[in-house]
């Protein structure tokens, strides 16, 4: 048999998988994995518990920023903090409603962060984490092969708010993390002003997107940078650095598939 061959049942049980996580018996399926996630505590919730501890505390505000179905709004609460869920896919913000609606240090945010208020185009994929705004990050992201097997065959209107909105409506948080799939920058334009500590995913296909973060976020009055490989939940170095010392490391890594992380910016004064 040759190995052609053998790839041919493979790849049908891929595309199985792909049928399965399509149909409406797979979303349904999804949605109760999610939301008893959502409800439960494990070992990686733990790591993330006290990787956070060391930036918000009880009583201190929080940004989750592309909550998706709350497993940062969930470790946050359990530190005692108030979080605002910021999530504009309607079945995430559902999920988030069910999960956290009841308890009073949740306050969610049924919209998308950008440059500016407005309404925006959102491509819905079938994998609700990797649903964006960005179409540029969508097709590197599956022309690398990262995400391949994904379609992003919906799209919706969602309504658009700022960073500098929320700070207006609901107070200056400690931190802001944001996880929006190569639409970060256009979130970071939204802010004017430093906080304590915000954190953005980076993806290497990506890589000018998350340059163009740091020099922003440098302009903004940050001035040192970390970042944590994958769901590590751990800084990659013991000593923060400089913005540029960061980008060159994050040089090094540009067009890597196999990595991903969230870079760190820390404001001395805020």
């Amino acid at each position: 048999m040759s190995m052609e061959d053998l790839s041919l049942p493979r790849r049908a049980v891929r595309a199985a998988r792909a049928a399965l996580r399509r149909s409406a018996l797979g979303h349904w399926l999804e949605r109760r994995r999610q939301l008893e996630a959502a409800r439960s505590w494990s070992n990686a919730d733990e790591a993330m518990r006290t990787f956070y501890s060391a930036i918000a505390g009880p009583g201190e505000l929080v940004f989750d920023v592309g909550a998706n179905v709350g497993n940062r709004t969930k470790v946050f609460l359990r530190l005692g903090a108030r979080v605002i869920a910021i999530e504009p896919q309607p079945s995430c913000a559902s999920l988030l409603a069910e999960a956290f609606g009841a308890d009073p240090r949740v306050t969610l945010v049924r919209e998308a962060l950008g440059a500016a208020p407005g309404m925006a185009r959102m491509r819905l994929s079938e994998a609700t984490t990797i649903s964006s705004m960005s179409s540029n990050w969508i097709e590197a992201v599956r022309s690398s092969g990262r995400f391949a097997s994904y379609r992003w065959d919906r799209t919706i209107s969602v309504p658009v708010t700022t960073l500098d909105a929320l700070i207006e409506r609901h107070g200056a948080p400690v931190f802001i993390k944001i996880d929006v799939e190569g639409f970060e920058f256009e979130v970071l334009k939204g802010l004017s002003r430093p906080v304590r500590l915000v954190s953005f995913e980076f993806t290497p296909e990506c890589a000018e997107t998350a340059l163009s973060c740091i020099a922003r976020l440098e302009l903004l009055g940050f001035s040192q940078f970390n970042y944590s490989a994958e769901e590590t939940m751990r800084f990659e170095s013991a000593e923060w650095s400089s913005a540029s010392d960061l980008c060159t490391r994050l040089e090094a890594l540009r067009g890597d598939v196999r990595v991903f992380g969230d870079v760190y910016a820390r404001a001395g004064g805020a």
